[in-house]
């Protein structure tokens, strides 16, 4: 029996259409570049690599730092999986914008954190598809592999190497 559900999307990226990433994994590096400047390179090589900084009074904010990428992360990934659900129930989509808003506040060992990601999704819908990207909207967020690993918190390990 046929499903009106769309297939879930492989928004992790990897692996073949329709294939799970279940147990793919890939691994990045970076070299310090100077003062907190860092070179991101990534595991494939077509991907350019990316500079990233920290604001000041640390770095010189010449680059994006680490909670701006995961921003960027988080927002991608939300609009790529709310995009592929409405191509997938064939709505014509003419633009996507989203602006993610990151809010930080100090927990109860006055460390900063992120204390919350605000996303706000502007897809450009003809009116007679509205009603039909309905069953989107309810879906897509389940499917974003960034935010919901975000919202389950991630197991990160963590191995300092003696210093040589």
């Amino acid at each position: 029996m046929a499903s009106d559900k769309p297939a879930p999307p492989n928004l992790a990226g990897e692996g073949q259409p329709g294939k799970k990433s279940e147990g793919h994994q890939f691994t990045i590096g970076m070299d310090l570049v100077q003062d907190y400047r860092f070179m991101v390179r990534f595991d494939k090589d077509h991907y350019p690599g990316l500079l990233m900084d920290e604001p000041p009074p640390l770095g010189g904010d010449t680059a994006p730092n680490a909670s701006r990428i995961l921003a960027a992360a988080v927002g991608n990934c939300l609009s790529a999986s709310l995009l592929f659900c409405v191509r997938k129930a064939r709505i014509n989509v003419e633009q996507v914008h989203a602006d993610v808003t990151v809010r930080f506040a100090r927990n109860e060992r006055g460390r900063l954190r992120i204390a919350n990601i605000d996303v706000r999704i502007e897809p450009s819908l003809a009116a007679a598809d509205r009603d039909k990207a309905q069953r989107c909207l309810e879906l897509f967020e389940d499917y974003c592999v960034v935010t919901q690993s975000v919202r389950n918190g991630i197991d990160v390990s963590v191995h300092v190497s003696d210093p040589a």
